[in-house]
């Protein structure tokens, strides 16, 4: 049994089949070709954080799957009445066949991976996005082949999709030039971990040049919300925007695992442009992700 709590859970052969196997699983999709390897299986997605790509992504690709999701939210069960994630991660692995989370504390993903007997999937934590790295990875890999050996600027908070690029770096082998302000940097420890991959700046511009590819998100996370004003005076110098990109290459993708918050951390005109692949990426989610679950819960691709 395997859980996918990080991308560092999962090696680089690992990853690059599960990209190819997506790749060929939304190729069939688009010709009509059914693919349900988990007939009559169940994933059980508990959701104590809002979303709506990662909840449309798993639940379509369930369905696409022959199987079938099952939405859970604090209000609908005992963990948002006290229950430990313990006992919940007992009860419901023994009825589920794979388990999603999307919470706060990355705490609560690893407890409840520890205490469950079918494979846990991190949705989103405070500390990492691992699902958004692999629509991300596919999305280069259909417009570019393989990112090893590339150059890609991660400009904004040192958040939990700045972590999952720190570790995609690790595991797909390009280079991660990081700007954020001071006192948003990513976690050190990871920063160490990524080694010579891993460089911080201190301007966006510095990031950016000769990049192949520019990656942002917003300033304010989830739970963030009381911070919104004073984010948008600390990070106002780190908006990816036409001079941003000059910075990069010609050809330089543009991603942001969405929602956008306009004229923010990005500018309309960027997201909007010839660049921007995001709309690729956020569609990519479902078919990444379909080829984790077969992978997880088929137990092999």
């Amino acid at each position: 049994m395997r859980h996918f709590l990080s991308v560092l859970d999962l090696n680089s052969d690992e990853h690059r089949s599960l990209i190819a196997h997506a790749i060929d699983v939304k190729q069939k999709l688009g010709q009509g070709i059914s693919h349900n390897p988990l007939s009559g299986k169940l994933l059980a997605m508990i959701f104590e954080k809002s979303s709506t790509r990662t909840r449309v992504s798993f639940e379509a690709g369930m369905y696409q799957l022959g199987g079938h999701a099952m939405f859970m939210s604090p209000r609908d069960s005992h963990l948002g009445r006290g229950e430990p994630i313990e006992d919940s991660a007992r009860v419901i692995s023994s009825m589920a066949d794979g388990i999603l989370i999307r919470t706060f504390g990355h705490d609560r993903i690893e407890t409840l991976a520890q205490h469950s007997c079918v494979p846990v999937i991190n949705g989103l934590s405070d500390r990492l996005h691992p699902c958004q790295l692999l629509a991300d990875m596919q999305t280069w890999f259909e417009q570019r082949g393989d990112i090893a050996g590339a150059s890609v600027a991660w400009i904004g908070d040192g958040n939990n999709m700045c972590h999952s690029y720190i570790n995609a770096a690790i595991r797909f082998g390009f280079d991660l030039s990081i700007a954020c302000p001071s006192g948003h940097e990513p976690d050190a420890g990871l920063v160490q971990s990524g080694g010579h991959r891993i460089s911080l700046h201190e301007s966006a511009s510095d990031a950016a040049r000769g990049a192949d590819l520019v990656v942002t998100d917003v300033w304010a996370s989830m739970g963030q919300e009381q911070e919104q004003e004073q984010r948008l005076q600390t990070f106002a110098d780190y908006q990816v925007n036409r001079q941003v990109m000059q910075q990069a290459h010609n050809d330089a993708l543009f991603m942001h695992c969405l929602p956008a918050h306009r004229e923010e951390e990005v500018t309309t005109e960027v997201l909007e442009s010839a660049q921007s692949v995001v709309w690729q990426e956020a569609e990519n989610r479902l078919h990444a992700q379909k080829a984790l679950l077969e992978f997880l819960i088929a137990g092999g691709l």
